[in-house]
């Protein structure tokens, strides 16, 4: 004999497990598997997504708001790369993340810094990971500066911008001593959110960013993505 359904699984739908064809063009486009300048067929990603044509439409007009595809002569495609917008990007980065530490200065609650502390550790353990792990540890140590900023509106702009610097497959991260420095400039950025310096952590975001910029730029004239 079935079993009833509790009160607390009433309360709650059962999860959608239909195709994701926002998600699944997203990832395609960040990991490169969709090309820059390549043409998007309602009908083709709606086979390949094994959906209808009316979801892929809604997730295209997403990601064209989302700035990852642009309308071109003949219709929809991925958006193009250049040093053009690393720079706009970067520009725009370097401001908030000035922003969000001083915030997080400001705001931060002991929790905030807990985690922020422990990342130090964990972060100088992987000299020798690859580029991926690496990363992905970088971006997490960030996302937490942003959450300790108290600020929603701040952490979607900034992940929006992340978002965008994803389309672009070299990390600034394997440059050659630019692990070992990150790392220490995280570590004075942690300092000056413990003490509550807004203005010092502000500083030290930006030249964080500025830098990074800076070899992005280099790795772009190397091996533009």
């Amino acid at each position: 004999m079935a079993t009833a359904p509790s009160d607390e699984q009433r309360r709650f739908p059962p999860p959608d497990r239909r195709p994701n064809p926002y998600e699944k063009i997203r990832q395609a486009i960040l990991s490169g598997e969709l090309e820059p300048g390549q043409a998007l067929v309602e009908a083709t990603l709606a086979e390949w997504c094994q959906v209808s044509r009316t979801p892929v439409r809604e997730a295209l007009t997403r990601l064209e708001q989302d700035g990852l595809i642009r309308r071109g002569d003949r219709g929809l495609v991925v958006r193009e790369s250049s040093p053009e917008e690393i720079l706009d990007i970067y520009e725009t980065r370097i401001v908030l993340e000035a922003t969000a530490a001083r915030f997080a200065a400001d705001r931060r609650n002991q929790n905030d810094l807990l985690l922020l502390r422990r990342m130090i550790p964990r972060m100088a353990k992987l000299a020798d990971a690859d580029p991926t792990t690496m990363a992905a540890i970088n971006a997490e140590f960030h996302r937490l500066v942003w959450r300790a900023s108290h600020n929603g509106s701040l952490i979607d702009l900034l992940g929006r911008l992340s978002m965008h610097l994803g389309r672009y497959p070299a990390t600034t991260l394997a440059y050659p001593g630019r692990w070992e420095t990150s790392n220490r400039e995280h570590e004075q950025l942690v300092d000056a959110i413990e003490a509550r310096n807004g203005e010092l952590a502000a500083d030290l975001a930006g030249q964080h960013f500025t830098a990074a910029r800076d070899i992005r730029l280099k790795l772009w004239e190397t091996d533009p993505a």
